[in-house]
């Protein structure tokens, strides 16, 4: 797959996340009425942002370790609650998973001596 087409992917995964944490806690299942301060934890999301959609490797790399605690609160909210909660767990874990192995994959393809190789 081409560098280009796994950064699209990875921007799409991103911030497809980001939008699934603002709407679960403002308005599809927040843990009290009307929200929650859970909404904060898009903050860490929109750091990598600027970096993902200029498609720079670096950030990649280390963004793949950041959503790993989305991959685990996804799958905490997954298990332990039901209904409107637990489908979004799911869906949070599924785009976890995809831009981490979108981040893998980028990083790896990406890499200077590969390049210098093909070249």
């Amino acid at each position: 797959m081409k560098p280009a087409c796994l950064a699209n992917a990875g921007a799409i995964c991103l911030v497809a996340l980001v939008l699934l944490c603002l709407t679960w806690e403002l308005w599809l299942a927040p843990l009290r009425p009307g929200g929650s301060w859970l909404v904060l934890k898009t903050l860490p999301l929109l750091a990598p942002l600027p970096g993902v959609l200029r498609a720079r490797r670096y950030t990649f790399q280390w963004s793949s370790m950041l959503i790993l605690a989305y991959f685990t609160e996804g799958v905490v909210r997954a298990m332990s609650e039901r209904g409107t909660s637990a489908a979004l767990g799911i869906i949070e874990v599924t785009l976890s998973l995809a831009f981490f192995a979108i981040a893998l994959a980028y990083a790896r393809i990406t890499r200077p001596s590969l390049i210098q190789k093909t070249v």
